[in-house]
């Protein structure tokens, strides 16, 4: 019987297999079949801790058995207050407002509408977004807009609005990416939004610390908002809590998802300065910040994130994820000389195969996802890029099955 699910991301018209999972646990899917599978890639990014973490799984259960929905506009409730606290309290110290929403897509919706609201209320007119060339920022009609045009958002064209480009900073010519930006600052601009350091779904791409800060002092010189999208970069996946902290910079604007529940259940948060919620913040009720969702700030999610930052406070994290990192350097260095590109940062590994980075529908990506499918490893390579990006948790005989395979891989295509 054909399934009525329309997957993401999926060419149905491929008959590819769509492995049935019954449950997991720390970095290990198990499926209908029988299989164990390792999840090499966190399941788009997002488990940080392990699959069912028994601490966040008992604050779901936990919650919901109290307030499972709560309007958010004009009502609250102590999940949310808990975690507004503590997310202001680890994160830089201007950051000191919290706006929940439901997906890393839509805390960068919110980001810029923020900016776009914080100069409109201000009287001022600036409006162009300024955005890093192969970018990723989501699939909502904003996200589309400040991310790469191509195969992603192609259909979708009509609906976009203009952005103002830089290129993406390669290696001997970052200084073209500052220059691009200091002449785009001519034309007053709202706002830059930026993965930083490394770009996700634009092929993994790694860029200095020294650009980030490059980037963050220009916008400082020229009043324009600096929005960072930690989506992917954020809860230590670079190697620090966030990955501005590489580069010591602290962003008007910061998107928080995925790891924000420890990649349990669906939040994200949109943390912004003082000044750009007062900006806002008026007796005249049509300066308010329109946005919402039916779910905004679930307060079953809300705890989920609450344990999650229980966990990062109580538990050596910092620890695992530096030793996750230093693991994964031993074991990519044997693929050295049987990939290109081999780079790292944190705990990501990525390179490409058979030649320099190609497109997102290049056919030996799929190949690659069979191959490994078959192996019980849970790779989705980037077209022929090909990334590493798992839970801090994973067993090192699991770490170790997927480069011995990722080596193998490379010997056969």
């Amino acid at each position: 019987m054909t399934s009525p699910v329309w997957h993401p991301f999926t060419q149905h018209g491929l008959n590819e297999p769509v492995p049935l999972v019954t449950h997991a646990e720390g970095a290990i899917l198990h499926t209908a079949d029988g299989r164990r599978v390792i999840d090499a890639i966190s399941s788009w990014w997002v488990t940080t801790h392990g699959h069912c973490h028994p601490r966040i799984m008992a604050a779901i259960r936990d919650q919901s058995e109290r307030l499972d929905q709560l309007i958010f506009a004009g009502w609250t409730h102590e999940p949310a207050e808990t975690l507004a606290r503590e997310l202001t309290a680890i994160m830089p110290p201007p950051l000191t407002k919290v706006f929940f929403s439901d997906s890393g897509s839509t805390s960068v919706e919110v980001a810029l509408k923020m900016a776009l609201g914080h100069f409109a209320n201000r009287g001022e007119d600036r409006h162009r977004i300024v955005v890093m060339a192969g970018s990723y920022h989501g699939d909502t009609i904003g996200g589309m807009s400040v991310g790469a045009r191509g195969v992603f958002n192609k259909s979708y064209a009509p609906l976009l609005f203009d952005v103002d480009v830089i290129p993406f900073p390669e290696a001997g010519a970052e200084q073209a990416t500052l220059d691009a930006f200091e002449a785009l600052c001519a034309r007053n601009p709202a706002a830059l939004i930026v993965e930083p350091l490394i770009l996700g779904a634009g092929g993994m791409r790694i860029y200095p610390p020294q650009v980030l800060r490059g980037l963050r002092e220009i916008c400082a010189a020229h009043g324009v908002l600096f929005i960072a999208d930690e989506v992917m970069t954020g809860w230590g996946r670079t190697g620090t809590l966030l990955a501005c902290e590489q580069a010591e910079v602290v962003p008007d604007l910061l998107c928080l998802s995925k790891g924000l529940t420890g990649g349990a259940i669906p939040l994200a948060v949109t943390l912004a300065t003082e000044e750009i919620f007062d900006s806002h913040r008026s007796t005249d009720r049509a300066r308010m910040f329109f946005h919402s969702s039916s779910y905004t700030a679930n307060p079953i999610a809300c705890a989920a994130a609450v344990a999650n930052l229980t966990i990062w406070r109580d538990e050596p994290v910092r620890e695992r994820i530096a030793a996750l990192g230093k693991r994964q350097t031993e074991l990519s260095a044997s693929l050295r000389e049987k990939v290109s590109n081999l780079r790292q940062i944190g705990t990501i590994v990525a390179m490409e195969f058979d030649q320099p980075q190609g497109s997102y529908l290049s056919t030996l990506g799929p190949q690659l996802t069979a191959f490994f499918r078959e192996r019980d490893v849970l790779l989705r390579p980037l077209g022929n890029t090909v990334y590493v990006m798992p839970p801090y948790c994973i067993a090192d005989d699991d770490l170790t099955r997927i480069y011995a395979l990722i080596g193998e891989a490379a010997e056969r295509f």
